[in-house]
């Protein structure tokens, strides 16, 4: 694999300012043995990271360009993230490098900041039509980008699936992602929210589109002790969600992913799947914000995750790389709704 050197063209056009990331390996997941199989997933490797620019903290969505070599992403303070990710011979990541950051913009093109017009919390990635797709909590929003043009184009606006009346401030649009072409969903994208909940106790998800409207909602539903915070499609269709619970910070962090089968998604439908991957502080895991799920050049899928610091010293930057080991070239069967 390619070292640093070897991205020194930028991503896409206008992705900001250089800024300097410092790295360092994460080799195993399980802090107490060099296990590698966890669930459906074999841990290939990870990155702890950090910078004196504090526009690196609160990274809340990833995407990898295709082959993994480059990503974008975004943060709830309202910055996009680009830069490439160094690997060794074996695809595993090493470091991070020509890493920019800059502004995202509003419908005029202006530059926004901070956490009340700026908490971009999810983010999908058409490379079809070279767009971004960015969710945003508390003003409750979706907006698109030319993926060429940013930090300096015009955003553009998305219809929610659902009433915004519906998302509660800080619990809102989580997850974004865009259901391959082939599936049931025909390429569509959908959103699920981290807790806005309805009364019966069930997370707001809905089909996005200009002719989403109201009518595109369905629910997904929700354990007690955890949140939602981002997903993807398998190939084959079905949605892995990104899940994270918190009951205090020395041993209540955990996070899970859940496996919904791509064809109980549709207007109206409670949906649900199993647990297919679990860990807690006994792994490399801080506050686990991002999902992104990817084919490498051997043809394997790679889920890519990455945290949120929250901007304090007592959390982490990591960035995190596992070879997807289960069944993924049949929809799952899980039609519990326990």
């Amino acid at each position: 694999m390619p070292g640093p050197s070897a991205f020194a063209a930028p991503i896409v056009a206008g992705a900001g300012e250089p800024i300097t990331v410092r790295s360092s390996e994460i080799r195993r997941f399980d802090k107490n043995s060099d296990s590698a199989r966890f669930g459906a997933l074999t841990f290939l490797g990870g990155l702890q990271f950090s910078s004196s620019d504090g526009r690196l903290h609160g990274i809340s969505a990833i995407r990898l360009m295709p082959g993994g070599e480059r990503f974008v992403a975004v943060t709830d303070n309202g910055c996009w993230i680009t830069g490439a990710i160094a690997r060794d011979d074996d695809g595993r990541p090493t470091g991070l490098a020509d890493v920019a950051a800059t502004h995202l913009t509003d419908l005029a093109g202006r530059q926004i900041a901070g956490k009340a017009l700026g908490d971009a919390e999810s983010l999908v990635i058409d490379l079809d039509s070279r767009t971004a797709v960015v969710g945003f909590e508390q003003r409750h929003r979706i907006w698109t980008y030319d993926l060429d043009d940013l930090g300096t184009g015009s955003a553009r606006n998305l219809p929610l699936p659902f009433p915004v009346g519906e998302l509660r401030v800080n619990k809102g649009l989580e997850t974004l992602a865009i259901a391959p072409k082939g599936s049931s969903l025909g390429g569509r994208m959908v959103t699920v929210a981290e807790h806005s909940i309805d009364e019966a106790g069930n997370l707001f998800a809905g089909i996005v589109g200009r002719d989403g409207g109201h009518g595109s909602v369905f629910k997904v539903r929700r354990d007690e002790a955890w949140e939602v915070s981002d997903g993807d499609f398998l190939a084959n269709g079905d949605l892995l969600l990104l899940e994270r619970r918190f009951q205090g910070i020395f041993s209540g962090l955990g996070i899970r992913i859940r496996q919904i089968p791509g064809a109980s998604i549709r207007p109206g439908a409670l949906v649900d799947g199993p647990v297919i991957f679990e860990a807690d502080l006994s792994n490399e895991i801080d506050n686990m914000e991002g999902l992104d799920v990817w084919q490498d050049d051997a043809g394997r899928t790679r889920l890519t995750l990455v945290s949120d610091d929250n901007r304090s010293i007592f959390q982490r930057n990591i960035y995190l790389e596992f070879i997807w080991s289960g069944e993924s070239d049949q929809p799952s069967g899980f039609t519990s709704s326990q």
